[in-house]
């Protein structure tokens, strides 16, 4: 209905497409547009347009399913089919949408039924709701299923080259994706911790290293001592039971102020070593401003000025940026960057605002959640105040002294011995 080609005519093309290919020296893998529809409606004839690709000399049919709507049971059932069929002649791929949300799973029980190349994208990225995730894909044949894909020290990239891929695209990572998310291996609440310590096991499927992610500790207000000192050795904190007990009541203070720690692991980070005595701060600050002034002609200019103090000397930095918030960074990396180089390493990636208490207006509290990154790990942070710049100075100071503490400077490659 939509190429108005005769059924004949269509299986004559096919044939003479590829063999004109394979003369011109190409390998040839020929993509079967809306296989499984056509399989239902005509089984014998999906297959004729596979054959007909095969005896002209394609290496590999690959099955797909166009729009999204089949089932894993009836991809498993017709790529066995076709595996049967034409196995012995011709490889057998699958090519998988995700508009019925099993993009990854018809991809597995393709290869389960005899298909051996996968067609799909990194973090799923595609038309109306994406392809099949490769992402997960790849370490669901290689760590579940047994194949052999990639040599293992590449999968342990995975979670490096998921988030690489994000930042191109400019997309936030998604913090529930399989294996790579920032909640994939993050755990929260007592039992789910104490287990995870003892047993690894319990609540996770896999070592998370073998995909390059690092396992989360989440801590809120409902934390015991026990979640802060595994947080602590995680970070390399040496914080004693004493320690961890005056951390669960800051911790407990600060949520109900408005901090959501559970979702600022940075702020977290510098809580626990502010608590061993053993952190230093980046700077003193003497004072900021913050300056924006609307033009007759309707640009909107934002100039910063900062005075803080490091290692007893005074710096005076004005920058100008495209809001407060990038205003101020940029006077802050001015004044510290040649001191701290690993500085230009961190990212400001995400940027979220909320209103605590609507009921109060303008005059309302608001959090400012930070997710920052320096290429390898991505960390979130926090302020709170009922004035948006403040919190978001606090968040933004806190982004970029998370990043230099020495646990996680050391994982950079590169970077010089850290401070204090």
């Amino acid at each position: 209905k939509v190429t108005r080609v005769d059924p004949e005519e269509n299986l004559r093309m096919i044939g003479e497409s590829v063999a004109f290919l394979r003369a011109s020296g190409k390998r040839v893998i020929y993509d079967a547009e809306h296989f499984f529809d056509a399989y239902a409606d005509d089984a014998g004839y999906a297959l004729a347009c596979l054959r007909a690709a095969a005896e002209a000399g394609a290496e590999n049919v690959t099955l797909c399913d166009t729009n999204g709507a089949t089932l894993p049971t009836r991809v498993a059932q017709a790529t066995a089919h076709v595996v049967t069929e034409l196995g012995e002649t011709v490889g057998v791929g699958i090519h998988a949408h995700d508009d019925a949300g099993c993009g990854v799973a018809n991809s597995l029980a393709a290869v389960e039924q005899g298909a051996r190349l996968v067609q799909g994208t990194m973090n799923g990225y595609g038309e109306r709701c994406g392809n099949a995730n490769l992402v997960t894909v790849l370490p669901d044949l290689q760590l579940k299923l047994g194949f052999d894909c990639v040599p293992g020290e590449l999968l342990a990239r995975l979670t490096e080259t998921s988030h690489l891929v994000d930042e191109l695209c400019n997309v936030t990572p998604d913090a529930n994706q399989p294996y790579v998310g920032a909640n994939a291996f993050a755990h929260k609440g007592g039992m789910h911790v104490a287990g995870v310590s003892r047993d690894a096991r319990t609540f996770e499927h896999l070592d998370p290293a073998q995909v390059g992610a690092d396992r989360r500790l989440l801590v809120s207000e409902l934390s015991g001592r026990g979640t802060i000192r595994a947080r602590a050795e995680d970070t390399g904190a040496d914080l004693d039971e004493e320690g961890a007990g005056r951390v669960v009541e800051r911790v407990k203070d600060l949520e109900h102020r408005g901090y959501h720690l559970e979702a600022a692991d940075g702020t977290l980070d510098l809580l626990i070593r502010r608590e061993t005595g053993h952190y230093e701060p980046l700077f003193r600050l003497e004072a900021w401003r913050v300056i924006v002034e609307k033009r007759q002609d309707g640009k909107v200019e934002t100039e910063a000025t900062i005075k803080i103090w490091v290692d007893g000397e005074r710096y005076v930095r004005t920058a100008e940026g495209n809001g407060p918030v990038n205003a101020l960074d940029s006077a802050l990396r001015d004044a510290i960057g040649e001191t701290y180089p690993h500085l230009r390493d961190i990212e400001l990636v995400n940027f979220k605002v909320r209103i605590l208490d609507e009921r109060k207006g303008t005059g309302a509290v608001t959090r400012v959640l930070l997710d920052a990154s320096d290429g390898h790990e991505t960390w979130g942070s926090i302020g709170v105040s009922e004035n948006i710049i403040e919190a978001s100075w606090e968040a933004l100071v806190d982004s970029l002294e998370a990043g230099m503490l020495p646990a996680r400077i050391e994982r950079v490659p590169g970077t010089g011995a850290p401070r204090g």
